[in-house]
């Protein structure tokens, strides 16, 4: 089927989703940005099916840049000023930054966060675009998130071809190191800070928890630990004995089981061991995510590792967590070491009143339109996302306005494309009536 027939039945399938109203309860401005939208539709898919079919794995330095020139071309065909900002201090391809500076002085200034990569490295089988009915596509990022960044292009291009973006000023920033940070993350992260200290506004396009009816007010930080336990090795005939003692595998048992009986009943707190790895020689690649060990069933354990993350909702939380991991790592079983390490992570993203009060707009700007109310998502319901670094800086954020799907992160990924023409006009009049305020 070409695209443009394939358009033409979306287009027809889309219609049949969209309320029977007559917008009463938008200004005349507003209808137009809905009719504005809907002409964008089949460009808007079109674009998605472009960034899908450039892979952008994290480590593809060269497909993150194509995206990134894509994404370029089109924010400068509607007047956005964009900087490519080079990744190489922290060994990433870089970000794409544009900015639109109203010649108001008092214009609200609002930061819109995407990013260009993807999980799925350059060799992975899982590469192009795949239309399977005129409502779902699939894709590598279809919808995390080459599909968020088509709806914060489309969004500001209805506004800007209606002359409406002038009480607004407008960061757009698509980072390259989303789902694999650069290191260290002090540099990969910069750019997110800087732009947040100068916005008033931070609006995330991750799809989140994929649910329409709901959007992000607060995200849970996380970061990485280390656990590393060390024992002495013997036969394994003298475990238990007072010279010997208990060896490292069931020390790291103590300490595994210890957090989940002191610190899983806590909520929206988890703790997650994803690796272990142990016996009489053990070797941990952190870098790589592997490890190798040896060790026989006669011989009691010398070393473990183990790798997780922590995640949190509150700095407070998380440092609580933090001080009640060490003092169980520190009270050793006779014969045993252990010490904990915690890494550089993303910080939480705290519900405040002001992102409250977003959301409430945003859900408006659904109902108005005919659409569903938007209530806040269970942040359990979604993992890390770049707006944490930008929350802490303004005065209202807000996530998950993106692409709607499924299956992020896997070979099953699919995009909703229902979603695509309600999430655009949703955010398209969020940004006319903040210009309002």
């Amino acid at each position: 089927m070409s695209f443009l027939k394939l358009s033409y039945v979306l287009i027809i399938a889309l219609a049949t989703t969209f309320p029977l109203t007559s917008y009463a309860k938008l200004d005349k401005n507003e209808q137009q940005i809905v009719t504005q939208v809907a002409q964008h539709l089949p460009q808007a898919l079109k674009e998605i099916e472009q960034a899908v079919n450039i892979n952008s794995g994290s480590l593809n330095l060269a497909g993150v840049k194509k995206v990134g020139q894509l994404a370029t071309a089109q924010l400068t065909a509607i007047g956005f000023k964009v900087e490519w900002l080079d990744g190489s201090a922290f060994n990433r391809a870089g970000h794409v930054l544009a900015t639109r500076e109203s010649n108001n002085p008092n214009a609200i200034k609002i930061l819109m966060i995407g990013h260009l990569d993807t999980v799925f490295a350059e060799n992975d089988n899982f590469n192009t675009y795949t239309q399977l009915s005129p409502t779902l596509a699939s894709g590598p990022g279809v919808a995390d998130m080459k599909g968020g960044n088509t709806i914060i292009i489309t969004a500001l291009k209805s506004l800007h071809e209606l002359n409406l973006l002038n009480n607004v000023s407008i960061k757009v920033l698509l980072t390259g190191d989303e789902e694999s940070s650069g290191q260290p993350l002090n540099l990969s992260k910069q750019a997110i800070v800087d732009a947040a200290i100068w916005a008033d506004v931070a609006l995330g396009y991750e799809n989140a928890d994929n649910n329409i009816e709901t959007a992000m007010v607060a995200r849970r930080g996380y970061i990485d630990w280390t656990l590393t336990v060390e024992a002495q090795a013997a036969h394994s005939s003298q475990i238990f004995s007072d010279t010997v003692g208990f060896g490292a595998i069931y020390e790291v048992s103590r300490i595994l089981n210890s957090f989940r009986e002191q610190l899983a009943s806590q909520p929206n707190l988890t703790f997650n061991p994803g690796l272990i790895v142990g016996g009489t020689h053990a070797d941990f690649d952190n870098a790589h995510s592997t490890a190798t060990a040896f060790g026989k069933s006669n011989v009691i354990a010398q070393k473990v590792y183990v790798a997780g993350d922590l995640r949190a909702l509150s700095p407070t939380q998380e440092e609580d967590a933090k001080k009640t991991m060490q003092r169980i790592v520190s009270h050793n079983l006779n014969g045993s070491k252990a010490t904990l390490e915690f890494a550089d992570g993303y910080p939480a993203m705290a519900m405040t009143e002001g992102n409250q009060k977003l959301l409430a707009m945003y859900s408006k700007a659904s109902e108005d339109l005919g659409y569903n109310k938007v209530v806040a998502a269970n942040p359990r319901n979604a993992g890390a996302a770049d707006i944490s670094f930008a929350a802490n800086h303004v005065d209202m954020a807000l996530d998950g306005l993106g692409l709607m799907g499924a299956g992020a992160h896997t070979q099953n990924e699919t995009a909703d494309l229902t979603s695509l023409s309600k999430n655009i006009e949703k955010s398209a009049l969020l940004i006319y009536r903040l210009g309002q305020l």
